[in-house]
């Protein structure tokens, strides 16, 4: 069993499929002045690239946590797109932090037996695998159904404030348990992973960050047994931290449910 899923393993680094997007929400800088506009991308690829501008109906909600703690909700003439990018324009009133998040309705997907198991590991999944490895199911197809859960924290002004751990309620979500933007390069920073409101033990969360244009320190681990990532934060960039919590699920048409969660930030 340990052959088999080795081998995957290593043709999943060779052959990543492209078939899946991760959605982030990446800000030019995350330092920005309050009351003038800000503009979040609203990333349907990677953490450098949209491949293609979210469609608006898919969103089941849209959240901004202001510094004084007040929750607001967007509405759709707060975003914007172009053909490979969407947006949502902000303006911040109050000087410290704002958490804004977005989650998607869900979708329905599927691939052939060979190219999900290379997908599984690629995507971070392992676990996946390795069950399909030992239930003897690695020829059968899969069909699953997705959503996702994104949020940024970025800082209004010079002012820090302690909303930084304010949940949205996500099916699930990425709560730090430290003010990002009280740290500084070399630091580490504790993240909290929950699905339904209660922690995700042993759940493999991959981190990393961009600086001049490069994307370095990418490394995946496991939560601990309370649900935490321990994130050391090796350089001075916009960071980023998601994982894929994916099950097996009772159902006629399909095999497995996935839930996606992304944290964006910026360290100074």
């Amino acid at each position: 069993m340990r052959k088999t899923i080795t081998a995957l393993l290593l043709f999943a680094m060779l052959a990543i499929p492209a078939l899946a997007h991760d959605l982030f929400l990446k800000l030019d800088s995350y330092f920005v002045k309050v009351n003038e506009k800000v503009s979040i991308s609203v990333l349907n690829g990677t953490f450098q690239e949209s491949e293609g501008a979210l469609a608006f109906a898919r969103l089941t909600d849209m959240s901004v946590v202001s510094p004084s703690g007040t929750v607001s909700h967007p509405l759709e003439k707060d975003l914007t797109k172009n053909e490979t990018t969407a947006f949502l324009n902000l303006v911040p009133k109050e000087a410290g932090n704002y958490i804004a998040g977005i989650s998607t309705m869900w979708r329905e997907s599927g691939l052939p037996a060979a190219e999900f198991n290379t997908y599984l590991p690629a995507e971070g999944i392992p676990d996946i695998l390795e069950n399909r490895t030992r239930d003897g199911e690695l020829d059968k197809d899969a069909k699953y159904r997705y959503s996702k859960y994104v949020k940024t924290i970025f800082q209004a002004g010079n002012k820090t404030t302690d909303n930084y751990k304010t949940t949205l309620g996500y099916a699930v979500e990425m709560v730090p348990q430290q003010n990002p933007y009280k740290l500084k390069k070399g630091a580490s920073l504790d993240i909290l992973c929950v699905k339904d409101g209660k922690p995700l033990a042993g759940q493999m969360v991959t981190t990393g960050y961009e600086a001049g244009g490069k994307m370095l320190g990418e490394t995946s681990v496991r939560t601990n047994k309370d649900g935490i990532l321990t994130v050391k934060l090796t350089g001075a960039g916009k960071w980023y931290a998601k994982f894929i919590n994916m099950v097996k699920i009772d159902d006629p048409k399909l095999n497995y449910e996935s839930k996606w969660a992304t944290l964006t930030f910026e360290i100074k």
